[in-house]
């Protein structure tokens, strides 16, 4: 019996059979001990060096003290012994294989491995398969992209979803990475963007997408919803980019309704009061409320809000909601949807009427209570301008002014009535905004302050001073307009009108 001298060999135990040879291999971590050990327990099998003639050379004395004695046989020299004795060897070698087995799992791990290797094997096919579809499909996009540029702008006729046609802007979101400049907010427009004075005339476009980025972020709806940053970009800049380019209804109003509902959850404290799917949907409401908006009031031109609100619904790379679950985000959408139809004037006094039997006993736990209230708060958002400085809301009046003047001058071309406050024959600015302030939003911004008292100072406040101005104003223009009715004043004012006539002539005439 020998054993290899390198340490770090596998151990080799050699028995002499007859003259043949039967060698044993162990892992190196096995000492002599244990291998005489492992022999020694073999069942029924005694541990005999014997030599070639059959005579017992030697037992070992290291074996257990507890070892039967019954184990021990010495086989004495006798050639009809022969058969016998290579019998006792080829059982010890069994019991030996048998305790190897026992030991080294090695059934188990040759199961183990064989079915590893099966399955990286079929890792290694699908991948590989992974890898042509891949190519394959890169290859027909390089082969699609070639053939339009070949065209030349060809239009293709498609029977997609989407009806691309001249009649008018449809809604094409953007499939590409965004890619507007970023604006880095600094603390002071951040702290700004939180309350109603915020100047939304200072700001491009690319800020302003900023700016609502932040507000998302800043909410911890992009958390809460597990909302892709790149997915909310895009939404984003499809959202911009479907604003039309109207004197008021266009993206700069979007950015402002939107401004003023994360200054309000601010102010008024809605994160510890609502949840964070009813904030989703108030900004998500603010930001799409005008969506597509032709211009004309919807006395003229009755909106859809599943087309305001499609472009999150219908196309997977601007779904913000789309790892919400289908449950929820179609009570999401539905809650959306039914805020941007409470932005319509024609509704406000059965919404209004509603809150203020609510509000006295209002109850944050009561579903259409909440729902009550945020149809209130989009509204006040909405038509919020006079809330904000006077440098800032005057010219937004300018700018509606100018809407509805277009859709008068429309209306009246097709012979169609004319509603009085459109009509730039008889409107001013002081008439259209005094009626507005005094019969609309002080009513509704006081019965929101009755709930949430921190806005008066902020918010109503302003309102009564711009309805004060507005009434100087009126006064001023009634001043005036009494003042041309003297006949003195009228004729001050031809004679006036001909001198600089006739300067002007005679400055031609030279």
């Amino acid at each position: 019996m020998g054993s290899s001298s390198s340490s770090y060999a596998p151990k080799t135990v050699y028995l002499d059979v007859d003259g043949k040879v039967q060698r044993v291999m162990f892992s190196p971590d096995y000492c002599p001990k244990c291998v005489l050990n492992l022999l020694c327990l073999s069942r029924n099998t005694a541990i005999l060096l014997i030599d070639s003639e059959g005579a017992l050379v030697s037992i070992d004395p290291s074996m257990p003290a507890n070892t039967p004695n019954n184990l021990y046989k010495v086989m004495p020299h006798s050639t009809n012994q022969g058969g016998e004795k290579e019998d006792m060897f080829q059982n010890v070698l069994s019991q030996v294989a048998e305790q190897f087995n026992r030991a080294f799992r090695i059934n188990e791990l040759k199961t183990e491995v064989t079915n590893r290797l099966a399955m990286l094997e079929k890792r290694v096919e699908l991948e590989g398969l992974k890898v042509v579809e891949i190519e394959k499909c890169k290859n027909d996009l390089k082969k699609l992209r070639d053939e339009m540029t070949s065209r030349g702008g060809v239009r293709m006729n498609c029977n997609c979803k989407y009806n691309f046609t001249d009649d008018g802007k449809k809604l094409s979101p953007r499939r590409d990475v965004p890619s507007y400049p970023k604006y880095t907010l600094s603390q002071e427009t951040i702290e700004a963007l939180k309350k109603p004075t915020f100047d939304v005339w200072h700001w491009e476009h690319n800020e302003m997408l900023s700016c609502l980025e932040y507000m998302y972020h800043d909410l911890g709806l992009v958390k809460e919803f597990n909302i892709n940053p790149i997915t909310l970009k895009r939404w984003l800049l499809a959202i911009q980019e479907n604003y039309r380019d109207n004197p008021f209804h266009n993206f700069r109003h979007c950015f402002c309704v939107s401004q003023m509902m994360y200054g309000m959850i601010h102010l008024c404290n809605l994160q510890e009061r609502l949840t964070m799917t009813d904030m989703c949907i108030l900004m998500t409401a603010a930001a799409c409320h005008d969506l597509d908006h032709p211009g004309y009031n919807n006395t003229y031109v009755l909106f859809s809000s599943v087309i305001r609100f499609q472009i999150n619904a219908r196309t997977e790379l601007c779904n913000i909601f789309a790892n919400v679950e289908p449950d929820s985000f179609k009570q999401i959408r539905q809650a959306i949807i039914t805020l941007i139809l409470a932005t319509d004037m024609a509704r406000h006094g059965e919404i209004l009427d509603s809150f203020k039997q609510k509000v006295d006993n209002f109850d944050f736990t009561n579903e259409e209570h909440v729902k009550c209230l945020k149809m209130v708060l989009i509204k006040c958002c909405d038509i919020s301008n006079e809330v904000r400085p006077t440098e800032v809301a005057e010219p937004w009046v300018d700018c509606l002014l100018e809407e509805y003047f277009m859709q008068s001058d429309r209306e009246k071309s097709e012979g169609l009535p004319v509603a009085p406050f459109m009509d730039r024959d008889k409107v001013t600015k002081p008439t259209a905004q005094i009626g507005f302030i005094k019969f609309v939003l002080i009513p509704m911004f006081e019965t929101v302050m009755k709930l949430f008292p921190q806005i008066e100072e902020i918010m109503v406040q302003p309102l009564r001073d711009s309805r004060d101005h507005y009434e100087e104003l009126k006064q001023i223009d009634d001043a005036m307009s009494e003042l041309c009715k003297w006949p003195c004043v009228q004729n001050t004012n031809q004679k006036n009108y001909t001198h600089k006539n006739k300067s002007s002539k005679r400055g031609v005439s030279k």
